[in-house]
């Protein structure tokens, strides 16, 4: 007699040929789809990741869980965690939070979360606070940080020459482009042309490309500091330091890093009494064009914001007093409307000697 097997059936991961990872193999899978976005970005979903690890930590669900088996309501959990962690005026909630979401999307795309995540996004949605955008301190030492650094002689030793040419061009291409850190540490000298150009396209934060400006002054620093390097060496702004070892492929070891730039702002703000960061210039550029006129449209192209909303929440209360000042200059106040013709048609009170006379006429005539 033969036997039979009874067939099981298969279960819905086994339909779809889905292996199901752990939360610590999802989050490596992750990470790894973000190698074509800017290493800061990376960073900073890294770390949004560490913080779920903790908050998950603290519910009981260790790296090793499933993806699909993580809480159904984790990703609104996550965010009160975060709110009662850092409070609710913090930007690291709105930070990790995104990290998280971007994390969460993931997973939904690839079938591997506990629930679509459009339903995550729903249960959140119950429990999200608006998080105002804290106004921008404009620094008002920006503009004396470079008077600052070009009244100050320069070195004759060459690499101390390069240094304070190139840190002059720097301070230039911030305070003229608005352009971010790691923006200005991207630049190529094929994309200002030497000096030679009037304006550059960028690749920006998200890959979005935009136009940045040169004036006349900030393209003369740009080529006095390439004209005293006399290399072909690809980074617009390069090391000079005597630990940078060899240049590597067209000089991209000795390309100078966001660090530096950030150190050299704040070298130079501290000596004007300024605490400004590289960041600060882009909203020092920002006021000056809302001051000055411009539309928010026009500054969020500048600055590079992907959505307008970002530009008016961020600078909105400059919007806010050109609305005031055009409130003021146009108004007038109700005595100011009336005009004499329509003052004649009004009646007037008579006045106190008038009825005096009409009552001794009429006592007269008696």
């Amino acid at each position: 007699m033969g036997t039979s097997t009874t067939s099981q059936p298969a279960s819905a991961d086994q339909a779809l040929d889905v292996t199901v990872p752990s939360l610590a193999e999802a989050r490596a899978r992750f990470l790894a789809t973000l190698a074509g976005r800017a290493e800061r970005t990376r960073r900073t979903y890294a770390t949004a990741l560490d913080r779920l690890a903790d908050f998950l930590a603290e519910r009981g669900v260790d790296v090793e869980t499933a993806s699909r088996s993580l809480p159904a309501d984790f990703l609104e959990g996550f965010y009160l965690w975060c709110v009662r962690r850092y409070g609710t005026t913090s930007r690291s909630c709105p930070t990790y939070l995104a990290g998280v979401r971007a994390f969460c999307r993931f997973l939904d795309r690839h079938q591997l979360g506990p629930d679509s995540y459009a339903r995550l996004e729903a249960g959140l949605a119950q429990v999200l606070a608006r998080h105002r955008y804290r106004t921008p301190r404009v620094d008002d030492q920006i503009p004396a940080m470079l008077v600052y650094v070009e009244s100050q002689p320069l070195p004759v030793e060459r690499a101390a020459l390069l240094t304070a040419l190139r840190d002059r061009a720097i301070l230039r291409v911030l305070y003229t482009t608005a352009v971010r850190r790691d923006e200005a540490v991207r630049l190529n000298r094929e994309d200002v042309a030497d000096g030679r150009a009037s304006q550059a396209l960028i690749t920006g934060k998200g890959g979005k490309e935009r136009v940045i400006f040169f004036d006349q002054a900030t393209s003369a620093a740009i080529r006095r500091y390439l004209d005293a390097r006399a290399d072909r060496h690809r980074p617009l702004f390069l090391r000079h330091d005597v630990g940078r070892g060899a240049p590597g492929p067209r000089g991209e070891r000795w390309r100078l890093s966001g660090d530096s730039i950030y150190n050299l702002v704040k070298r130079v703000g501290a000596a004007v009494g300024s605490r400004a960061t590289p960041h600060s210039f882009r909203h020092d550029r920002a006021s000056l064009l809302l001051n000055r006129g411009a539309d928010l449209s026009e500054v969020q192209d500048i600055l590079g914001h992907a959505s307008p909303e970002t530009t008016k929440r961020i600078y909105a209360h400059y919007e806010t007093s050109r609305l005031r000042e055009a409130f003021d200059r146009y108004s007038l106040p109700p005595e100011q409307r009336v005009t004499p013709a329509d003052d004649a048609d009004q009646p007037r009170p008579r006045s106190r000697s008038a009825s005096s006379r009409a009552s001794s006429s009429r006592i007269a005539k008696k």
